[in-house]
């Protein structure tokens, strides 16, 4: 509408509504049946397609009078109008333009007609914050909402965030909420925003303590139905216990048997095999030992799913808004399984697929693995494979045994009840072997997609199908693998992660979740971005962030605790408070020199967290050829700085140094920080540099550091 359009007062057709409100720039679909409204729709849809919306204050009145409708309401345009298969029914679409005031009601016909003036917000004297708090506030209850309902989706709170008009956020929650009318009404009538904030945050409190009990509620009526089903198994299991023990319906069991048996999708040979053990089970005498084994075997055979595939759905925009909402960063891991799915798209009878992630602790192995299942729609079955030394843990045991059972693969299949899971096999490198056996040779077979359509486990002894399985195997490090099994396998590195990953991670993941944890809303606690850098440089030194997220909350341990203490009603952390909150700062960042020295240079080394700078210091006194080294070095870096020396003595007089130096010099070689082991094949240079340099006199510039032979 225009602003002239708004400032004027208007005769529009006027449709009382029963159990609606219409708020400004809102769109709002309803039937209209009643004579009289139809024929303010049919009036306005004749002139300029405006009409005024106000609600009924008593639903159950059928024909209102003037009395009965409230006065304020909203200017609306028809956007839609369809006619019902029922003439009398017509289907209208209208959009809330702006607040009004019915100054006058007239019967014009069979319909109202209402002189109407804009009723626009009225100018307040509101600090920032408040309104800013008010907003946010408002914001976070509607997202505690959409989260408690399940109707709704978190589309609908981007919907809200992402628009900067105040007025927008308020109609947009208040017409999305199951409001009572009264209450509408009133957000309606308020013309002060920030009243109106205080009063959605009121009434969206109340909602969810609403949906808080109904949530109580349903869990109490399930729990009590599942409570019910469970006496009623028991009591029909104490029958067959009771008839076991009268010995009238054993034949009833094996009928049981071999009915469940005859209903399985498998092959005749395995249809065979389990009905030969209900053959030699009729055999056994009741409770004998023999029997009970028997008994077992059959069970789990028949708890296995047998065919039964969970529908894994092939859709990747959902998948990338999965992964993308989850993790952050971790491109070719995400490029990756994207393009699995196309795969899978494109050739539906492709096989389940295989890749191992390897990367430091904390970088999120495991748990870009449990969002993949999400994306893809498989059950989703962990299996933790650090420690594992004895191979019946994978493959199972020989039934024969006292307390066999299948190995860890089938017992994760019957766990997810589909044949087609998403199966992690975690920390695959800490695999051990002894005299029971190679856990990683057993793995050969599984993880073969040449092999794994026949998978045989020890206890069962007849094959299952795992080439529907998609298996993803986490480790830290390839070099503990048996080769033949990392050569099954797509690796995909999964780096360390930067200091601004690790602050995108902390804003987008790691706060709002220790926030959730330790309860505490967005207002309570803030974060500036300076004040988590501040985190991670100075309070961590890890590659993932593990350590990150406890920093983090020890920092919401102490604002909860500010909190409920009465000390402050909010926390803003910043960086030059976090000595307050965490302590002395742990970790010093490397400085510049403030001079070049003889000597010393700086090398360049490589650790699970990244990059580091390292000094090598060099000292040449008069003495005998006496080569020391120290730092905690290994044998490689040990050969390196006897190399440096040998190469030395090949250039010395190139280099202007004295050619016997190796026979009249002492020369000492240290790496800082003793108590640190090093090991690599890359200080040659550094160390070659720095001897140089005590031989010549000549200093090393400060601001240089190398790596290489």
């Amino acid at each position: 509408m225009s602003e002239i359009m708004e400032n004027e007062v208007l005769s529009l057709p006027l449709l009382p509504l029963r159990g609606l409100n219409v708020f400004p720039g809102m769109l709002l679909t309803f039937d209209v049946e009643r004579p009289a409204s139809v024929a303010a729709l049919g009036a306005a849809v004749k002139r300029n397609s405006l009409i005024f919306l106000s609600a009924q204050k008593d639903i159950s009145i059928d024909a209102p009078g003037e009395e009965d409708i409230y006065r304020i309401g909203t200017v609306c345009r028809i956007r839609q109008q369809l006619r019902q298969p029922r003439a009398s029914v017509c289907r209208v679409m209208v959009e809330g333009l702006y607040r009004a005031e019915a100054l006058e009601m007239t019967t014009e016909g069979k319909y109202y007609t209402a002189r109407v003036a804009n009723l626009p917000d009225k100018a307040e004297r509101v600090r920032a914050e408040r309104k800013e708090a008010l907003v946010r506030n408002c914001l976070t209850l509607f997202s505690d909402y959409l989260h408690l309902n399940p109707d709704m989706m978190n589309e609908q709170l981007l919907n809200v965030i992402s628009n900067p008009d105040l007025g927008f956020v308020i109609s947009y929650i208040a017409q999305n909420v199951r409001f009572s009318v009264e209450n509408k009404q009133k957000l309606l009538e308020e013309l002060y925003p920030s009243r109106r904030l205080a009063m959605l945050g009121k009434m969206l409190t109340r909602e969810i303590e609403i949906l808080n009990i109904e949530k109580e509620l349903n869990e109490a009526t399930q729990e009590e139905v599942n409570r019910s089903q469970r006496e009623y198994y028991l009591r029909e299991e104490l029958k067959l216990i009771q008839s076991e023990l009268g010995g009238e319906s054993e034949g009833d069991e094996l009928d049981t048997y071999r009915a469940k048996i005859g209903a399985l999708p498998v092959s005749d040979e395995i249809r065979e095999r389990l009905l030969k053990e209900v053959s030699k089970l009729q055999k056994q005498p009741f409770g004998s030992s023999e029997a009970a084994v028997i008994r077992g075997y059959l069970d789990t055979c028949l708890e296995i799913p047998w065919g039964i595939r969970s529908k894994e759905t092939i859709d990747i925009d959902k998948a990338r808004r999965v992964l993308e909402n989850d993790h952050f960063g971790l491109e070719k891991v995400k490029e990756r399984i994207l393009e699995y799915l196309a795969v899978r798209q494109l050739t539906p009878e492709v096989k389940g697929g295989l890749i191992c992630l390897v990367g430091p602790p904390g970088t999120g192995k495991t748990s870009i693995a449990m969002s993949i299942a999400r994306a893809t729609g498989r059950k989703c079955v962990r299996i933790s494979l650090g420690g594992v030394h004895d191979e019946a843990e994978i493959r199972g045991h020989r039934k024969t045994y006292i307390g066999a059972m299948p190995g860890r693969i089938i017992s994760g299949i019957i766990q997810a009840k589909t044949c087609n899971p998403l199966m992690v096999l975690d920390e695959i490198d800490k695999l051990g072997s002894d005299y029971r056996g190679d856990p990683s040779a057993a793995l050969l077979e599984a993880l073969d997609g040449e092999q794994n359509g026949s998978f045989r486990d020890n206890f069962l002894e007849i094959p299952f199908d795992l080439s529907g399985v998609f298996f993803i195997t986490t480790a830290n490090t390839t070099d503990t693998i048996p080769r033949a099994l990392l050569d099954r396998m797509e690796v995909i590195e999964m780096s360390s992660y930067t200091d601004e990953e690790k602050l995108q991670i902390a804003k987008r993941h790691l706060i709002p979740k220790q926030r959730k944890k330790h309860g505490l809303k967005a207002a309570q606690l803030r974060f500036d971005d300076a004040a988590i850098r501040a985190v991670i440089s100075r309070y961590t030194r890890e590659s993932g962030v593990r350590v990150l997220e406890r920093e983090i909350a020890s920092i919401c341990r102490k604002a909860a605790f500010a909190i409920a203490q009465g000390e402050a009603k909010s926390v803003f952390v910043r960086a030059d408070g976090l000595e307050e909150l965490l302590g002395t700062r742990k970790f010093i960042d490397d400085e510049l020199r403030a001079r070049d020295e003889i000597g010393l240079v700086r090398g360049l080394a490589y650790t699970a967290v990244g990059g580091e700078v390292l000094d090598v210091e060099c000292a040449v006194m008069e003495g005998s050829g006496r080569i020391e080294l120290t730092g905690n070095l290994g044998d490689v870096m040990k050969e390196s700085a006897r190399a440096a020396v040998t190469c030395l003595r090949s250039r010395a007089e190139s280099l202007g140094i004295d050619p016997d130096f190796y026979k009249n010099k002492d020369i000492h070689i240290h790496f800082p920080e003793g108590a640190i082991p090093k090991d690599g094949p890359s200080a040659g240079v550094t160390v070659v540099t720095a001897l140089a340099s005590a031989l010549t006199g000549r200093a090393v510039r400060r601001d240089v550091a190398m790596t290489g032979e």
